[in-house]
């Protein structure tokens, strides 16, 4: 049987021939924590190669994602179905191995990493989403949620400031199923870090009221024994200080940044072989390395015991087996339609004038019953934000609900709903200010990218927010959360709207969805039925013109009643215009062109109207038509004061639709 460290010298050998390869790449943190990677794979990550998603198996995040040749090369050998040909394939194009390790790639990426700290706050998620569900679940005898999440982190993870929004929450919940590991090796890409990082991470970390351990990250024993102590605190989070020397077994260049993001070199490749005792050629595991990591019969063998005590708990507790089961697929439910249908029939026939953000807070109480799965939250703006309701249990410190303040932390909280989601059984939703979604942005896009369902509530939308001014009124945010791709944005015009918005989001299963809503009352507009099976499309016409259009004014949010107003003055002046509400541009966008055509019929011209920049809309009006939007920061006055004062008045909006004719 191979050694310790001859397995361990495995990842670092796989490592420099596919960076090597691809002449590009990261060796120097996988070589300097391979032999943490071999005892924690080796010795305790609870995980089956043959089925990389069985619902209790342990998560293993690497936040340090640019050290991407040690997660794969750990999957490979481990026994997943991660060909050879893949790993030397490392970082080109359609490889199952890419620069960063990318959920849904290869088989056990539980995230995507790569922009520093957000793979330490997705681990917070994976740990919290395990505590809550085990409280959800488990019963006296059984416990069919009982496993942990195990993350790697470099010293960037730790300067990121998302790693404080995370961890110190972290600590504050207790979660004892977290244990992370910070490569401790002195180094980034700029040089030793002395001259710009001197935290005291050790003592920073107790302060979070996480356990701490400080152990050499080359000696297994010492690695071995503290993981051992930090499975056995179950009350608090810990982290596992690992002195380490990047870029471990390179003669020329370990220790320095010279192996952190770039190859090592075919010399010094071959010097590293020489130093490692590593006979074989680049991309040959010998046999007794391979039958040293298998992980394939003891994985089999861990997922048959969690089987059957599955099996003994769906005896007692039938329906939460297959609650479990539904959730843990990512199913909805089985009324849900029946359901859904009848919130939004009630919210239409309710006719209720109120600002979306109240309007969203009814439809949050109204689906909770019905999704046990809602994992509702808000960064210290619950009260403004409107995301709680009469039956979530607010989690206070250690005591788990299903509501959670995350305190000021809008990046922290949708980093960690990104891992919720992904551990799987709960479905997130979080709220700020739209404002704030700027702090958040990195974290959307990641959800994006992955195509995960998330629900991001986020409300005082606009320059109608009216009081506190240009920092919390915002211009450019809308459209730039259009933007992001695979991102689904909706800005209702009404409660009716809200409800369908937020249907919506539930039923998104392939990526994230932002509400974003008003702090100012909105109108109730009345529809038919088909107007309101038409709102999930994205656009639809609410009001046609009395004949032939001879413009189409598009709208969205509170200006959509701005818009109808505006279309009843013009038809008093003899022109006819066609109103159309479009909650959300990226699901009309998906639409096919025969509908879209019949929306905005090619040749009749168009204005938009939103409080927001103009710029997006040319693709929509064209440089032809006309725009009522705001291209400069607000004012701080009421919100119907700044709004008229910036032209969102029917006499603009009466005036733009003239001058394009």
């Amino acid at each position: 049987m191979a050694s310790r460290r001859h397995l361990a010298n495995a990842i670092r050998a796989l490592t420099m021939d596919a960076v090597q390869k691809a002449k590009s790449g990261h060796p120097g943190a996988p070589m300097g924590m391979a032999d943490i990677a071999e005892v924690l794979w080796n010795d305790h990550l609870k995980h089956n190669p043959t089925s990389p998603t069985w619902a209790d198996r342990d998560r293993f995040v690497l936040s340090n994602g640019h050290g991407s040749m040690l997660i794969y090369s750990l999957l490979h050998l481990s026994g997943y179905d991660l060909a050879m040909d893949q790993l030397s394939s490392f970082r080109q194009l359609h490889s199952q191995c890419a620069g960063h390790p990318e959920y849904g790639y290869a088989p056990g990426i539980e995230t995507t990493t790569g922009p520093l700290g957000q793979g330490i706050t997705n681990a917070v998620g994976f740990a919290m989403a395990e505590k809550v569900l085990a409280d959800q679940f488990n019963k006296p005898n059984h416990k069919i949620v009982d496993h942990n999440t195990y993350v790697f982190m470099g010293d960037g993870c730790l300067m990121e400031g998302v790693s404080h929004e995370a961890c110190a929450l972290a600590g504050t919940w207790g979660l004892g199923n977290l244990i992370a590991f910070w490569d401790d090796n002195n180094i980034s890409i700029d040089g030793h870090i002395d001259g710009w990082y001197t935290d005291d991470t050790v003592r920073r970390f107790e302060a979070y009221g996480w356990h701490v351990i400080s152990v050499d990250g080359h000696d297994s024993d010492a690695i071995n024994a503290a993981i051992l102590l930090s499975k056995k605190e179950t009350d608090r989070p810990s982290l596992i200080c690992c002195k380490t020397i990047i870029g471990y077994g390179s003669p020329n260049k370990s220790g320095s940044h010279d192996c952190h993001g770039a190859a090592l070199g075919d010399e010094e490749v071959a010097l590293v072989r020489k130093e490692l005792g590593w006979d074989a050629e680049p991309f040959v595991i010998p046999d007794d390395v391979y039958a040293g990591w298998d992980a394939k019969s003891k994985g089999a063998e861990v997922e048959t015991e969690w089987n059957t005590r599955f099996e003994a708990y769906a005896a007692e507790y039938p329906e939460l087996a297959v609650e479990f089961k539904r959730r843990m697929a990512n199913d909805l439910p089985a009324d849900w339609k029946e359901k859904s249908d009848a919130l939004i029939a009630e919210t239409n026939e309710a006719a209720a004038s109120l600002a979306s953000r109240q309007s969203s807070q009814k439809v949050i109480a109204g689906l909770a019953p019905t999704l046990p799965e809602f994992l509702g939250g808000s960064a210290d703006l619950t009260g403004s934000n409107l995301t709680s309701c009469d039956s979530f249990t607010h989690v206070t410190g250690k005591e788990i609900g299903n509501y959670i303040s995350y305190g000021v932390r809008e990046f922290g909280m949708y980093a960690i709903m990104n891992g919720m989601t992904l551990h799987g059984g709960l479905l997130p939703f979080g709220g700020t200010f739209h404002m704030f979604s700027d702090y958040a942005k990195s974290a959307f896009r990641m959800a994006a990218l992955m195509k995960i369902r998330t629900i991001a509530v986020l409300t005082h939308d606009s320059i109608g927010q009216g009081e506190d001014g240009p920092t919390h009124q915002p211009i450019e945010n809308t459209s730039a959360m259009r933007y992001i791709p695979n991102m689904t944005v909706w800005r209702p015009a009404d409660s009716t709207e809200t409800a369908v918005a937020w249907v919506m989001g539930v039923e998104r299963m392939d990526g994230p969805t932002s509400l974003v809503l008003s702090r100012q009352g909105l109108p109730f507009i009345s529809r038919t039925d088909e107007q309101i099976a038409a709102i999930r499309k994205g656009a639809y016409v609410i009001s046609e013109s009395a004949g032939d259009a001879s413009a189409i004014i598009i709208a969205t949010g509170s200006e959509v009643d701005l818009a109808l107003k505006a279309q009843a003055v013009l038809a008093d002046k003899g022109t006819n215009v066609r109103i159309v509400s479009m909650p959300s541009t990226n699901v009309f966008d998906r639409q096919d062109q025969d509908y879209k055509d019949s929306i905005l019929t090619p040749g009749v011209k168009r204005v938009a109207v939103e409080a927001g920049v103009s710029d997006f809309w040319r693709k929509y009006v064209g440089l032809e038509g006309g725009v009522v939007g705001i291209d400069t920061f607000g004012e701080s006055a009421p919100g119907g004061v700044v709004m008229k004062h910036f032209g969102f008045t029917v006499e603009n909006v009466v005036a733009s639709v003239e001058a394009v004719l």
